[in-house]
């Protein structure tokens, strides 16, 4: 299954992390998640993959 996140650098130490599939922003507890140092981006991006990769997998259960 493909990742729907990812990180883009904005400048050193600086990114954001995107949805692939829209090219905009990812948001995480209603924010967007632009201008986060390298060590936080890394964990959302793993997070929010956690978190599609659970809701797809529900979702191909029901349907």
């Amino acid at each position: 299954m493909a990742n729907r996140y990812a990180l883009r650098m904005d400048e050193p130490n600086s990114w954001t992390v995107f949805d692939v599939f829209t090219g905009q922003p990812a948001e995480f507890e209603q924010k967007p998640t632009v201008g986060i140092r390298t060590r936080r981006a890394e964990k959302l991006v793993a997070k929010l993959n956690s978190l599609d990769a659970q809701r797809r997998e529900q979702a191909g259960r029901t349907s």
